[in-house]
């Protein structure tokens, strides 16, 4: 999420509701509409206490998803960048035909794929690069020891990187179900409800707006968090980007250079094939 508009988004909650508050204070008995204050504060304690378990259990859900996309990510790379180098010991008919499509496999994650996941329309889609190196896996004929240990390499790296890929994408969709999300704006909404019958016309009201403004912010920004965390693919500060992918790919170019060995790829730049 853009910094920006979370700052709008809370400080917006913040003026509704300190608003509000200041609105019901005016016709509000001196004292606040609880008779017994120190009951009403331990009702409110449970309320908070309750609302407090539940968002701090649904932030570590949602930071398990985060970390488990970025760790995906950069296991995907770097597995990429294994594999290019295990294909060079595979048979010579089968090593360009790899290494280009493990090229655009990792130029495509970069390009559409990334754009598809911060859009949210990814889906189930395969990566069409993965798809040609399984066709182009059944191909391989090992003959000698070196080339069947590296087959070996080979089919463990790509299991490696489907299942890092797996992770990777699943931060995409989203972890936190519809039925959490009610919860949480109910309970938001009954603190909110439950704070304006402390509203009290003999307290001022830069007293009354700090209360009520102070438990804004901090449930606003909760909330804030918890989109943030529950779709980390985007351009905002904290977003997730292709930068181990990226890395990867110049890592590849560096070691194809080195190795003096000149590709045709069957792709352009953002991995789109020709």
């Amino acid at each position: 999420m853009n910094i920006l508009l979370a700052a709008l988004i809370v400080s917006g909650a913040v003026v509704f509701t300190v608003t509000v508050m200041l609105l019901v204070r005016r016709r509000a008995p001196a004292g606040s509409y609880f008779s017994d204050g120190d009951r009403a504060s331990g009702v409110f304690g449970v309320i908070a206490t309750g609302f407090a378990v539940l968002l701090g259990f649904i932030v570590f859900l949602a930071f398990e998803s985060y970390d488990a996309a970025r760790a995906g990510a950069e296991t995907e790379a770097l597995v990429v960048a294994q594999q290019v180098q295990t294909a060079q010991l595979l048979p010579q008919e089968n090593r360009a035909e790899l290494t280009g499509d493990l090229v655009c496999y990792a130029r495509s994650v970069v390009g559409p794929q990334w754009e598809k996941m911060e859009n949210g329309t990814l889906g189930d889609a395969l990566n069409p690069w993965g798809v040609k190196l399984f066709g182009a896996t059944r191909r391989i004929d090992p003959r000698s020891a070196t080339e069947q240990s590296a087959y070996d390499a080979w089919i463990n790296q790509t299991t490696d990187r489907e299942a890092a890929r797996n992770d990777r994408i699943h931060g995409a969709v989203g972890v936190i179900p519809v039925p959490l999300w009610i919860a949480l704006f109910v309970c938001a909404a009954t603190i909110f409800i439950y704070m304006l019958f402390f509203a009290d016309s003999g307290e001022r009201a830069i007293t009354q707006a700090a209360l009520m403004g102070s438990v804004t912010i901090v449930i606003t920004s909760l909330l804030v968090l918890l989109v943030f965390l529950d779709h980390p693919f985007h351009h905002g500060i904290g977003g997730l980007r292709p930068v181990a992918m990226t890395r990867a790919i110049n890592v590849i170019d560096q070691e194809l250079q080195i190795a003096g060995l000149t590709l045709d790829l069957p792709c352009d730049a953002r991995g789109v094939a020709l």
